[in-house]
């Protein structure tokens, strides 16, 4: 098992398109993990049990070599079933305390808190090791999703001592407004894997943290 630290968290965050071939999910997993992205959440709603598991079990083993965390989507059985290195937690999928007593402390554990920072401030209070925010842009995976204002960012760098991620309809245009905000890491599913090249699109993403 990776140790991790919620200091190293920052940078692009990939999140898995649903995709029910493996194989090429696990090519275009390489292409981002080859092109810098620091994290990975393994996430198809629509896949059966079966599947999910071998498709988490294999990006797993496809992390573990390009030394990057893989956390599983909402699923703690299957988090623990993996032995994944982390897990993330929407509002309706159980508590943090709870995943925490179950993953023990080394396992890495988010909280979407979409606009509402009074539940960052509770992930912060039980136990979590980043908070995600958003929607911040109109998102085709999460239409109806909630609006979260880019000032929300502003105050969670004041309020919350955890790092901060942003998602939903992120793309390389608007993506420096969320950083320069105080997002640490940005969460991107269709702007990095509808791209032309997964690999130059994760390279450019990642540029974005680096520029002096």
């Amino acid at each position: 098992m990776l140790k991790h630290s919620r200091n190293r968290l920052s940078g692009l965050y990939v999140v898995t398109p649903d995709d029910d071939d493996t194989g090429r999910l696990l090519l275009r997993v390489k292409s981002a993990l080859t092109g810098g992205a620091v994290l990975v959440q393994y996430r198809n709603k629509r896949a059966p049990a079966a599947l999910q598991h071998e498709q988490a079990r294999a990006v797993l083993a496809l992390c573990r070599q390009h030394h990057a965390p893989l956390i599983i989507n909402d699923d703690l059985e299957l988090a623990l079933a993996i032995d994944a290195d982390g897990l993330h937690l929407g509002g309706d999928d159980g508590s943090v305390v709870t995943a925490r007593q179950a993953l023990g402390p080394q396992k890495l554990i988010g909280a979407s808190c979409y606009n509402l920072m009074d539940r960052a401030l509770a992930a912060v209070h039980e136990g979590a090791d980043y908070v995600a925010f958003g929607s911040f842009f109109a998102s085709g995976v999460k239409p109806g999703a909630a609006h979260a204002p880019l000032d929300l960012l502003v105050e969670a760098k004041h309020k919350v001592s955890l790092p901060v991620v942003a998602i939903g309809g992120i793309t390389l245009a608007n993506a420096p407004q969320l950083i320069a905000a105080g997002a640490d890491m940005v969460a991107v599913i269709s702007a990095l894997f509808d791209a032309a090249d997964i690999t130059i699109a994760a390279q450019q993403f990642n540029f974005l943290f680096n520029k002096p």
